[in-house]
Parts: structure tokens; sequence; C-alpha cells
């Protein structure tokens, strides 16, 4: 399907996949049923071992250590979002992470514009507020003073999503691949000190297994391959689909019920990230291809 796209296109339909699986993991963790410190240890270290398998290649890590700084950092930031984002679901409601966790485009459109110098298109400043409405529509009952530890750990982990997607924008010749394994290897190593991780139950075992082997991996290595071809607001934007999906798979699955106003919320999300790809499609077809096949911001 994504070989078949170009540019713009490929980029909307990897971020759309990656963050689609990445709404599972709110749900997962849930029914993962241990504590956040074996669930970061193990799906870090599964994660690592899946993905480093691909990494065996030499090739795949030449531009890393071209770029050895840079590269540090990305794999930091990832460790922190993938670290973070479980000890917030530990820590207050699924609603809240999911929300708070939406302002990573705000945080992404920001760092590009001041650290990039990239221009960012009006109509995407546009559809960040207007889906920050939406994301106000869904959660305007769900926040409260509670979980305030929680909320603390969803902001950062949404101001590393937004770095690090920006930084990967500046470097697309970067391979995330290498980058998404030694996130997931710190992350591991971070969690051991506090971790059990040889006292959970079997469904524990599966679950994570799930998580660290095929959904974690999958849906990092699309979101962080679509920068290659759109601003790294515009991929951030997309986070809001996991603030709607994320809710409604805890919904069906643990019954617990949304208000009426996620789905009045979440239609006018939808609505926004369909006009906004919409409009960036037009766009990118009345311009010449770049050699390279990236995406530059109108």
């Amino acid at each position: 399907m994504f070989f078949s796209l170009q540019g713009h296109g490929r980029g909307l339909a990897m971020a759309a996949a990656g963050v689609t699986v990445l709404s599972f993991d709110s749900l997962l963790v849930r029914l993962a049923a241990t504590d956040g410190w074996n669930i970061i240890f193990w799906r870090g270290a599964l994660m690592a071992l899946s993905l480093g398998l691909l990494c065996l290649s030499g090739r795949r890590l030449a531009t890393l250590r071209g770029n050895p700084g840079v590269s540090l950092f990305s794999a930091i930031t990832l460790a922190i979002t993938s670290s973070l984002f479980v000890l917030a679901v530990m820590n207050t409601k699924v609603a809240n992470v999911v929300v708070i966790l939406s302002a990573a485009p705000l945080f992404a459109a920001i760092f590009t514009r001041c650290f990039l110098h990239e221009t960012v298109a009006m109509r995407t400043w546009l559809a960040i507020i207007a889906a920050m409405v939406g994301m106000l529509i869904v959660f305007s009952g769900s926040l409260s003073g509670e979980g305030l530890l929680g909320d603390i750990y969803a902001v950062i982990a949404a101001a590393a999503v937004g770095g690090n997607l920006t930084l990967l924008r500046r470097h697309p010749n970067l391979d995330r691949i290498p980058l998404i394994a030694i996130g997931g290897g710190l992350s591991a190593l971070i969690a051991w000190p506090m971790a059990t991780p040889l006292a959970l139950s079997t469904q524990s075992y599966g679950v994570l297994a799930l998580m660290g082997l095929l959904q974690m991996p999958l849906a990092t290595a699309l979101i962080n391959n679509a920068t290659r071809y759109l601003p790294s607001a515009e991929v951030a934007l997309f986070y809001l689909i996991e603030a709607v999906f994320g809710t409604l798979w805890v919904w069906w699955w643990l019954d617990e019920q949304p208000p009426q106003a996620t789905l009045l919320g979440g239609s006018l999300i939808l609505l926004t990230l369909f006009i906004n790809a919409w409009l960036g499609l037009r766009s990118s077809t009345r311009r010449m291809a770049q050699p390279t096949g990236e995406y530059r911001s109108p």
C-alpha cells in the first residue's frame, strides 16, 4: 500500500496507519494487569530485541554513526515518550492521557518554527486549533484535579513526541529502525531497577509480547518514517486519532463508556484531519516532486 503512493500521500498513509495501531496502547497497558515499571521494562526490551535483529546489518547503523549526537537524542526522546506514557496511564484516567498527548502537534509546530525555521502551513495551524476544540468537547467532562502526577507525565511525553518528530524531520536520512530499538533498550534499562519482570501472570506476558514484538515497533516505525514526507507538526496532528480511538477501545473492551461529547468531538477531529489531508494532497500535486521524494510545507 505505502509503496504505491508518492510523497505527501505516502506520508499521510504511514502516519494514519501508525497512529491507528498505536491507539491500542492504552488498552493493552490496562490489559497487561501489572505494575507500570514491568510494562516499561518488557515492552522496551522486546522492542529492542525484535528491531535489533533487523539492525545486524552494518548498513542500518551507518547513518547513526554519522550522526551520533542526533541519534542518541532521538533514542532518548523515544524512551521518554514510551516510559512516561505508561506511567501516565497508570496514574490518571486514559481520557486525561490521550487529550494531553494530543498537544503534540502544538509542540511539533513550535519546535519546527523555532529550531528548523520551517514555515508551518496555515492550514496546519488552523487544523490544530480546530482539533483542539474537538478535544475540549470530547474531554470536557473528563479532566479534573485528580491524577495530577499522571497529567504531568503526559505533558512531558507530548513534548518529547513533538521534539522527536521535529528532529527526524530535520534528518530524513537517519534509519528509524535502529533508533527505535535503542530507545526501547534505554527504557528497559530505566525501568529495570524498579521492575519485577519474572513475577508476572501468563496473561501479562502474552499482552506484553504483543505490545513489544508487534504493536509498538510497527506503530513507531510507521510514524517516524512519515516524517520523511510530512512536516513534523502535520505528523503529530495524527495523534488526535489516538485520542479518539484510544478512548473507544477502552470503552468497548473494559466498559468505560464515554459521554456523548466524545462522539461529537471525535467527529470534529476526524473531519479536521480529513480536510487537512485533502488540502495537503491537492497542494502537493501542484508542485514538482522533489528529487528525494520529500515533502516541503507550502
